[in-house]
């Protein structure tokens, strides 16, 4: 993990002294250690914390800045931006609500990039080598490679251990495109240490992240273009919530390339960027001419230097470090957690898999990771969360469902506050009301999405949903409304009738 910070400033110097202080003295290590845990991102702190909370003796090992991504290149940057970006979009469209704002709205990039400098560096305590060593654990400052199933250095110094966890995370995978490296990119490890906003962004990849920057970046001024091989965005996501998101963006001015055959080159002519690609509908070569290049194109885990073909721990530089469902590796000894070795590549994911990882480790009773239901959100605008299988995932293993949709325009408090854009939409079983999936496109998902996310954890139906009062007016409501949705196909026409005579009867009565 990089710790090239820009600009060297009172808030990134902050920052270093919380996550890798410089003068931070690793001490003899205090051997052997009931756990020792590489990488202090946000699964490795979990699992640091949580066991030196146990009482056992552990270890923590870090080589770049504490926190992990999470903290330092992903969550905290991106969603201080991403606020700047729409306050300044409402206060630009006020007039909607008549709020007079005369269009005369503008930004101070240089100020925004300062403001998420400053709320990391104070986000950063919580994270810090000072905080954690105050809680029983010993950190240790440097690169960590195993030496033998049951032992690592860091720094010449040799720790022994019962039981280890691997947390190392992931980096931006860089695709193979002629040109590329010469001609200089951005990733979420750079992107956040710019201080100048460019007049044009191109972004590869129309995952996660590059869906909220493009936005971001569009919405703070910036002209930006979307490169990407799918035929839609976020190509994990419901087709209908990728319909949503996309008309949101091109609303925004975001340029979609979406389906091209590939980035042939990419090359610099004076002070320009040059991407050649190939559009496939055309089948000919296209050119995006910009300032700069933000790759967002998947990530790959971290587990070169490790030293784990000495610890006995299989590994692939695509898939990640391999583990059964305790998240037990082929070492028995050690565990691994996070983005190394799980597909869910969120920082909420991470904890959960720390805890279960953490939880196998030293307990006999044993947790299952995929017992864990993991829900996502991609935080554009609207937002986009989802838990549990989409309706293109039920076609492909063949598992029948209902699917329940609420327009967001058929809900009072969406059409009051002008955000009617989206659905909620939730899969069950079909003729049963066990939830199996659900998808949320609105300006607040991802805060939607627990409620589903608690009732298939604790196997609470759809149609019981209907039955809790929600607040009204709230745009949650939809969700009440899809287990109301439900609840009238119960109503069968032998039940119609027997109603129908029932009441029938009272009239008489």
């Amino acid at each position: 993990m990089s710790m090239d910070l820009h600009p060297m400033d009172e808030y990134n110097e902050r920052l270093i002294s919380h996550t890798h202080p410089p003068e931070w003295d690793n001490h003899e290590p205090n051997n052997p250690y009931n756990m020792v845990v590489v990488g202090a991102g946000t699964a490795g702190l979990v699992a640091a914390a949580g066991a030196a909370q146990l009482g056992a003796r552990t270890a923590l090992i870090e080589k770049g800045l504490m926190g992990g991504d999470c903290l330092n290149y992903g969550c905290i940057p991106s969603k201080s931006l991403i606020r700047c970006a729409t306050a300044l979009d409402d206060t630009l469209y006020s007039g909607r609500f008549n709020v007079i704002a005369d269009g005369k709205a503008s930004i101070n990039f240089s100020g925004v990039m300062e403001r998420m400098r400053r709320l990391r560096s104070e986000i950063s305590r919580n994270d810090s080598a000072g905080r954690l060593s105050a809680n029983t654990v010993n950190v240790f400052l440097g690169e960590a490679k195993f030496t033998g199933p049951d032992t690592l250095e860091v720094k010449g110094k040799e720790l022994r251990f019962s039981r280890a966890i691997i947390a190392t995370g992931a980096r931006a995978a860089i695709p193979s495109v002629k040109g590329l490296e010469e001609t200089g990119y951005l990733t979420n490890e750079t992107l956040f240490n710019i201080t100048e906003q460019p007049a044009r962004l191109a972004v590869i990849g129309a995952g996660p992240l590059g869906c909220e920057m493009a936005q971001t970046f569009q919405r703070l001024g910036s002209r930006v273009v979307i490169l990407e091989t799918a035929d839609q965005v976020l190509v994990k996501e419901d087709p209908d919530a990728a319909d949503a998101l996309s008309e949101s963006l091109k609303r925004d001015g975001v340029r979609l390339q979406l389906a091209i055959n590939e980035i042939i080159e990419v090359k610099r002519v004076g002070n320009e960027k040059i991407i050649v690609y190939q559009n496939k509908e055309s089948d000919s070569c296209e050119s995006a001419a910009v300032d700069e290049i933000l790759i967002s194109t998947g990530r790959r885990p971290c587990v070169e230097g490790l030293g784990l073909e000495d610890a006995g721990v299989k590994f692939d530089t695509h898939s990640g470090i391999e583990v059964d469902d305790n998240l037990r590796t082929t070492n028995t000894r050690i565990f691994a957690a996070g983005d190394v070795c799980s597909r869910f590549q969120f920082t909420h994911a991470a904890d959960f898999l720390a805890r279960t990882a953490l939880a196998n480790a030293l307990f006999p009773v044993k947790r299952k990771a995929s017992a864990l239901i993991i829900p996502r959100c991609t935080f554009t605008d609207p937002q986009v969360a989802h838990a549990g299988i989409t309706e293109r995932d039920a076609a492909e293993s063949h598992i029948p469902v209902d699917t329940f949709k609420v327009p967001m325009d058929n809900v009072d408090r969406a059409i009051l506050d002008g955000e009617t854009e989206g659905f909620v939409k939730i899969l069950v079983k079909q003729g049963k009301d066990r939830i199996l999936g659900a998808t949320i496109v609105a300006r607040n998902a991802g805060d939607m999405i627990g409620e589903i996310v608690l009732a298939m954890n604790h196997k609470i139906g759809l149609g019981s949903i209907s039955n809790v009062i929600h607040p009204y007016p709230t745009q949650a409501e939809a969700i009440r409304k899809a287990g109301d949705h439900y609840n009238r196909t119960r109503i069968t026409p032998f039940i119609r009738k027997v109603l129908n005579r029932w009441m029938a009867w009272n009239r008489k009565g």
